[in-house]
């Protein structure tokens, strides 16, 4: 089969129109329509029904695009990784990170490359994970790193499980709990917690640990994916953050933000993990992207297991 005959079809699906696809194509609409013939013809079937002016896609040709669109856009990347392979470029990559993730590695992530890879170029979204799997899927993401727990696991999916972190309550320095050598959750519960959502195994874990008062339907009342945000309202407020430690360390160096010392200690830990696409060719610069997860997110994690 013809890649150029798939780009063509995906030109008309696109805009609906022979003559605006030879536009966009730079070939003659006569051109085109021998192209989409000649697909026809070694499919075996009609891909568009042409009424009047305007082209629409038979179930046929939904599915052929459907199909092709991946095809198209991973030869495309493998055009882009080959050119800057040969200019002794690291070339791009795309990551999404999860809310945890977000906090940790973001900033990191942006200044270890601007200053220590000059021909890598990474782009960096933020989302919850199920959304960021879906992007994943739709190769609009090379990779993840993500709360394993929220990830259901799949044929179609790589997922390397990273260190762990701990977790625990934070609160601003001047908190009426901040002083208290020993603090139980019931005494937390008296000021607003404030947590990103948290997967069912989280919950199951708290509940099972500290009772139906550490389920978030009655133990969080201020929820958000964005633990910079929710760091910033504990910060100026008497709420408590419910996280990994390291998402807030640089408030705890500052002195800003303090750790309550819970007891019993919180037995639930944040797991985390690398999210691929089995079976895709890995991106060049993905090594990189490994090198700069070991040094600069999980410094003082727990290893997978450890106590």
């Amino acid at each position: 089969m013809n890649l150029r005959h798939l780009e063509h079809l995906l030109a008309v699906a696109d805009t609906g129109s022979f003559s605006r696809a030879a536009g966009r194509l730079f070939i003659t609409q006569s051109a085109l329509s021998r192209s989409i013939q000649g697909l026809e013809e070694e499919l075996g079937g009609p891909l568009l029904d042409r009424l009047g002016k305007r082209n629409t896609l038979t179930p046929l040709g939904l599915e052929v695009v459907e199909r092709a669109r991946p095809i198209l856009r991973d030869l495309e990347a493998l055009r882009d990784s080959a050119r800057l392979l040969q200019q002794g470029d690291l070339g791009r990559i795309s990551v999404g990170l999860g809310s945890g993730p977000a906090a940790l590695l973001t900033i990191p992530l942006l200044t270890t490359v601007a200053r220590d890879y000059s021909s890598l170029r990474v782009s960096v979204t933020h989302g919850p994970a199920e959304l960021l799997v879906m992007q994943l899927r739709n190769r609009q993401c090379d990779a993840l790193v993500v709360d394993l727990r929220r990830v259901v696991p799949a044929p179609d999916l790589q997922i390397e499980a990273l260190a762990e972190q701990r977790a625990g309550f934070i609160v601003r320095a001047g908190h009426p709990l901040a002083g208290a050598t020993r603090v139980s959750l019931a005494q937390v519960l008296a000021y607003p917690v404030a947590s990103t959502p948290l997967s069912d195994e989280v919950i199951r874990l708290m509940v099972d640990q500290f009772g139906l008062q550490a389920h978030p339907s009655e133990m969080v009342r201020l929820e958000c994916d964005d633990v910079a945000a929710l760091l910033a309202a504990v910060e100026q407020s008497d709420a408590v953050f419910l996280g990994v430690h390291a998402a807030a360390r640089a408030g705890m160096e500052s002195g800003r933000l303090v750790l309550l010392p819970l007891y019993p200690d919180m037995r639930a830990r944040a797991r985390y993990a690398v999210i691929t696409l089995a079976g895709r060719t890995t991106a060049p610069a993905m090594a990189s992207f490994r090198e700069i997860l070991q040094t600069h997110l999980f410094d003082d994690a727990l290893q997978p297991g450890a106590a």
